[in-house]
């Protein structure tokens, strides 16, 4: 519960200081022309952009180099994609997320693994009497794409998740409330989860919360999720995306806790330097909290 609370403040805090651009485009008229009216286009209901980034960091040493250090190589794709629509007092906002790193360091067998992440959001909402609130049913799916080990040395490696396993899929009806694209929350108390994986994982034990000799668990409780998005200076964005999840089932005061936050400082068209901060705790996974930090420079590209 402290932990649900810590992030609730968090998240105000974060919305407190989020900032929404706004334009305002205004159209000249000739009071003394005459003209046949022309129709206007209507505005458009789906509206779409994404980016992608591809970072890189190198560590080389000659032989004769007596500092210590050893040869390695990473890089890390980042691609998000969001393609919302707007009619009348319906609004359906979805997101996609493709996050995946390697890493060679000289002398190991194995290329390794340090980020992988495939992740679909999706909010329906109808709106209320008040433009910010919507009655809303939310829909998330994440996964891994490939293989994850656990690497004992250079040369041994042990295999402990994959594609699916697990996988994690929630939905629920809610409460949306949208200030912009860019400032959002959503409130679903009746939020149903599953759990996947493949049966080799459940033969002996438990695995990620999922029982023995099973392939699914599921869970029903309450789901928080914010998004706040703002430029704390020219070409400087700072992005968060916080999940709270409490599973009425099982230890409701275990919340499970997911944020991430993106600061993205744009050089020039092409060349940014991000910074990705991700913490998530769950106790079905680890009893600790899972810490995740990336600093590179690299390009990018809007469209």
């Amino acid at each position: 519960m402290k932990k649900f609370l810590f992030s609730a403040l968090l998240l105000s805090s974060v919305a407190t200081f989020a900032q929404e651009d706004e334009t305002a485009n205004a159209v000249a008229q000739d009071p003394t022309a005459v003209e046949t009216p022309a129709e206007e286009a209507p505005a458009p209901h789906w509206t779409r952009g994404g980016s992608a980034s591809l970072l890189f960091s190198q560590a080389a040493f000659n032989h004769d180099w007596t500092g210590g250090g050893t040869n390695n190589v990473a890089a890390n794709l980042a691609i998000s994609y969001a393609f919302n629509y707007k009619k009348d007092r319906w609004a359906w906002d979805n997101n996609l997320y493709i996050d995946y790193g390697l890493t060679k360091i000289e002398g190991d067998d194995f290329t390794r693994k340090t980020t992988d992440r495939f992740e679909v959001n999706s909010v329906l909402g109808y709106q209320l009497n008040n433009p910010q609130w919507f009655y809303s049913f939310f829909f998330n799916f994440k996964t891994q794409m490939t293989d994850g080990y656990k690497y004992t040395s250079g040369t041994q490696r042990d295999l402990i998740n994959q594609l699916l396993s697990p996988g994690y899929i929630q939905f629920g009806p809610g409460i949306l409330w949208k200030k912009s694209d860019n400032l959002k929350v959503n409130f679903a108390p009746a939020t149903s989860k599953i759990t996947t994986a493949k049966s080799r994982w459940t033969v002996a034990d438990t695995f990620y919360g999922v029982e023995k000799g099973k392939t699914i668990r599921y869970e029903l409780g309450l789901s928080l999720s914010g998004y706040a998005k703002f430029n704390v200076m020219d070409n400087v964005s700072f992005e968060n995306i916080l999940t709270l999840y409490s599973n009425y089932l099982d230890k409701p005061q275990n919340v499970d806790l997911d944020y991430t936050a993106n600061v993205v400082m744009k050089i020039n068209k092409y060349l940014s330097a991000n910074f990705t901060f991700q913490a998530i705790y769950d106790d079905d996974a680890a009893r600790a909290f899972q810490i995740r930090e990336l600093l590179g420079l690299g390009l990018s590209y809007k469209f």
